[in-house]
């Protein structure tokens, strides 16, 4: 029963990890290159904040969990020295240990942003420190995923570091996009942030198929594998609310082509921009349960 907790608790840390992440990098980058103004945004940065604790607080708890759930001890033990000491003797004690380093440093980057505002959301020493900080959580998280393991290692990664590149650009921007830009209904934001998010979710969405069809290939192995194995039916399911969540975000996209110049020459009159503040948010919910599959699969066996 300890075991079965403590892993249950373990892929409910990778979710929030993989959450905080998402919505911290996506959130600087939509700062940097979308939305410089929202620097000075308290709902922005607030989105950004809840990211990083998020993020913090599931990488901390998971390598607490990663060692109960090996050593089949109550997950109350998460935080017991001699349980986390054994877990940094392992790779992937210390690969989360430098992750959790980087989000340390991560809350420099932040607390700048939380300063400066818009002046270090413009500033090429803060994007650039943003930049070295999400290309590390990024390629920390690759480390502890299957793509390590595969028999083409380096196209893996590569693969794997583009899928979670691509998932925080989509991802993060939906929340900054639902919680900072649409909750102001600025017509003037309106009109010049969403339709550069509109161009960016697309080229996400596109980099997170085509590196996500080659992580599935390396990792199992065949097409056949993904309805004969249980880490191929939790990939089915990922996939299936993914083709939902598309298919909303489509008609968000149509929202945009059709009525966004409507929108803003009604100054974002509640009643015009509401359809799409649903859709937007619909789709940030269903992401959440693509995210817990993730987190499935990541401590799932291919093989099994």
């Amino acid at each position: 029963m300890a075991l079965s907790a403590a892993k249950a608790l373990y892929v409910l840390a990778r979710c929030v990890d993989y959450a905080g992440m998402t919505v911290f990098v996506g959130g600087m980058f939509f700062l940097a290159l979308l939305w410089p103004d929202g620097g000075d945004n308290r709902q922005a940065r607030g989105v950004v904040v809840v990211g990083w604790v998020l993020g913090l607080a599931g990488t901390v708890c998971g390598l607490g969990l990663e060692g109960a759930w090996v050593a089949q001890r109550s997950p109350l033990d998460l935080f017991d020295w001699d349980l986390i000491s054994q877990v940094l003797n392992g790779q992937f004690g210390r690969i989360w240990f430098s992750k959790t380093l980087l989000w340390v440093l991560g809350g420099v980057v932040l607390a700048d942003l939380l300063q400066r505002g818009r002046r270090a959301a413009t500033s090429t020493a803060w994007r650039v420190g943003a930049g070295a900080i999400a290309v590390g959580l990024l390629r920390t998280t690759g480390l502890t995923g299957h793509s390590a393991e595969s028999g083409h290692p380096l196209l893996s990664q590569l693969a794997d570091f583009a899928h979670l590149a691509g998932i925080c650009a989509w991802i993060g921007g939906l929340a900054m996009l639902l919680f900072g830009v649409l909750a102001r209904r600025d017509p003037g934001e309106l009109a010049e942030v969403v339709p550069r998010y509109s161009k960016l979710a697309m080229i996400a969405v596109l980099l997170v198929i085509a590196a996500g069809s080659v992580l599935a290939l390396q990792t199992l192995g065949s097409v056949g594998r993904v309805f004969t194995t249980d880490y191929g039916r939790v990939l089915l399911v990922k996939l299936g609310v993914l083709a939902v969540v598309l298919l909303i975000a489509q008609g968000s996209k149509s929202w945009v082509a059709r009525r966004l110049d409507f929108a803003v020459v009604l100054r974002g009159d509640a009643g015009v921009v509401r359809p799409f503040v649903y859709s937007v948010a619909a789709e940030t919910t269903l992401v959440v349960v693509v995210l817990f599959a993730a987190s499935l699969l990541v401590t799932a066996s291919p093989g099994r």
